[in-house]
Order: structure tokens, then C-alpha cells, then sequence
């Protein structure tokens, strides 16, 4: 496939993100936010057509749902009806995989969604909450997008609210180890992490174009794992490109990330 050689940092990311999805199989894609949405939806477009998605409402669609308003004659690809006591048996099942962009997340893999500073009972900060994320984290895989990669997110020492479970054996759910976490990749405006490392230490799995180790580990508030040589994430194909505009008419990935700058800032 042809790789294009105009594309925004936006684009990059969601192609990037899509590979987290591409070896799921079988499985129901949560994208939660315009671009990990976008993700999920390319990849059922592309690498992974067993991929199956909401319609965040009580609907399987066979084919992904474009963000934003529809034409009035739009039909979605609905499959079958999926109410909410089988999204449960969907989670539990370990046949789904999330990706959402948390807060704060720490050097175990630990995310907050929930509250920022001070106590719990008396916040700086109250957000959206933990919901249904400590089951989930548990459950099924999960990814994370952050469009700006700093050492406020990535924080040094535990997140001030620890809405999902990560690799920390302190906090595991009795009967659960280590080997029952499940993050799959953590997508950044910076690069492509994972939590691989030696101890599952968070470790850079590829740069994006025009940014230096250097940017990662100072924006990063623990020590990132890396090999010698890292490899630079792969620009988006002209096809991949097509795609993402039909799924996105309304263009709103330009609006996720600050500036949305070029996907090549070399």
C-alpha cells in the first residue's frame, strides 16, 4: 500500500492506535473518544473485520458508524440488539477491548478518571468518576490515548485516584495476579508505549516522526524502558486516509489534539 506523505498528527495516531484492535478477533471494540472511536472503526474496516462495535446505544453494528451528524437517509448496519444486561456478559466474557484516555496514568499502568487533588471526599478536581472501569480493567484488554504526552499525566509516584487496576501487585482483586492485566497500547502525541518492559515497566514501542527519545522520557514522570534502536511509527497509507475522512465527514480528529500539527514533524 501507498504510504501518504501529507497527513496530520491526528491521523497518525488513529492509525496507530487501529493496531490494538488488529489481532482481537472475535470482539466488541470500544472507542471512547473521537480518535480511540476512529481506531477501533478503521481497524474493523482494515485489519480486523471480526471486529464488532456498538452503536453506544443497544445496537451490534457490522459496519462501524461515521462520527458526527448523518444525513437523514443514513441507515447504520445494525446486526443484533444488544441491551445492557449483555454488555455485562460481554465485559465479563474477556471478548472486549476499551481504549480511553485517562488523566492520569501512573508507572504500574494504573489510570484515574475520577478525582484529582486533595481527598477524595474533597477533590481539587472531580471528573467523570471510575464507573465501570475497575470491572473492566479487570475483565478485558484495555488501551489509553492521551493527546499530550507530559509528566502530568504520566506522574511521578501513584495516581492521586486509582479508577482502573494496573500492574501493581498491591492493589490486585484477591484470586487475580499479574498475568490477568491485560494493556494492550497507550498511544500518545509523542509515540506508542506499552507496558512490556522488564517487571511490566511502561516501554516505547515507536517514535512518531520528528520526536527524540529525549522528549519522551522528560515528559514521562518514571523511567521508560527502550531498546537501542527505536523504530519511527508508520505513516498512514493513502487508503487508510480515505477511510478515516468517510468514517470522520465532519473532520472533528482535527479538534482532539492541540494545533494538530503535521504527523511528520521531522
Amino acid at each position: 500500500m501507498t504510504a501518504a506523505t501529507d497527513y496530520t498528527l491526528a491521523e497518525l495516531c488513529i492509525v496507530a492506535a487501529s493496531q490494538s484492535f488488529a489481532d482481537e478477533g472475535e470482539a466488541l471494540g470500544t472507542g471512547i473518544g473521537v480518535i480511540p472511536r476512529l481506531a477501533a472503526s478503521l481497524a474493523m474496516k482494515t485489519t480486523n473485520p471480526d471486529l464488532m462495535m456498538t452503536d453506544s446505544e443497544a445496537w451490534m453494528l457490522s459496519e462501524p458508524n461515521p462520527v458526527g451528524k448523518r444525513s437523514a437517509d443514513f441507515v447504520p448496519a445494525t446486526e443484533s440488539w444488544m441491551g445492557f444486561s449483555r454488555i455485562f456478559d460481554n465485559v465479563w466474557s474477556g471478548k472486549r477491548h476499551a481504549m480511553l484516555g485517562p488523566t492520569q496514568i501512573d508507572k504500574f499502568g494504573q489510570s484515574n478518571t475520577s478525582a484529582l487533588g486533595g481527598t477524595y471526599d474533597k477533590p481539587k478536581v472531580m471528573m467523570l468518576g471510575a464507573r465501570g472501569f475497575p470491572g473492566n480493567s479487570i475483565s478485558h484488554p484495555n488501551s489509553f490515548f492521551v493527546p499530550d504526552h507530559n509528566t502530568r499525566v504520566f506522574m511521578d509516584g501513584e495516581c492521586d485516584f486509582v479508577s482502573s487496576i494496573g500492574y501493581n501487585p498491591a492493589r490486585l482483586p484477591r484470586g487475580h495476579s499479574l498475568d490477568d492485566i491485560d494493556i494492550r497500547l497507550v498511544i500518545t502525541n509523542l509515540c506508542v508505549m506499552d507496558f512490556g518492559g522488564p517487571d511490566h515497566q511502561v516501554r516505547l514501542v515507536s517514535l512518531h516522526p520528528g520526536v527524540t527519545v529525549q522528549q519522551v522520557q522528560e515528559n514521562t514522570g518514571y523511567p521508560v524502558s527502550m531498546s537501542d534502536t527505536v523504530p519511527t511509527t508508520e505513516a498512514p497509507t493513502t487508503a487508510q486516509l480515505d477511510i478515516i475522512a468517510a468514517l470522520d465527514p465532519h473532520n472533528q480528529r482535527a479538534h482532539q489534539i492541540k494545533d494538530n500539527p503535521p504527523g511528520n514533524r521531522a
